[in-house]
């Protein structure tokens, strides 16, 4: 019975152990040459997204830097609105109540996915 125990004993210290190593193993591993570290400094790339809405454009700062475009999205916009009298007997600075807003000038919006 005492053998038992013992082996009993000594069969789970083994697999505590050995199961112990392989977790430390896979967490911290070796790295042999010089090719790895270049191929993990290349394979990170950054990506951003820019809006540009109503004629503004600032692209070619960005793809003179080395961003390149992956995906170039483009969208109605309402740049600026105005207020008009809802009739012509309405006196804006006297009735508020009479006003209404209006689009004004409608632009394009860009939306860019750039990578680098």
């Amino acid at each position: 019975m005492k053998r038992i125990k013992q082996f009993y004993k000594i069969f789970l210290i083994t697999i505590f152990l050995s199961s112990c190593r392989t977790s430390i193993n896979n967490e911290y591993p070796i790295i042999n040459s010089e090719e790895n570290i270049n191929e993990n400094v290349n394979s990170e790339k950054k990506r951003m997204e820019l809006k540009f809405s109503c004629g503004e454009d600032g692209i070619s700062e960005y793809l003179d830097d080395g961003w390149i475009i992956l995906k170039e999205d483009s969208q109605e916009k309402i740049c600026t609105w105005k207020s008009v009298p809802a009739s012509k007997d309405c006196d804006l600075e006297k009735d508020k109540g009479c006003k209404i807003t209006k689009p004004d000038k409608i632009g394009e919006e860009k939306t860019y996915l750039l990578e680098k």
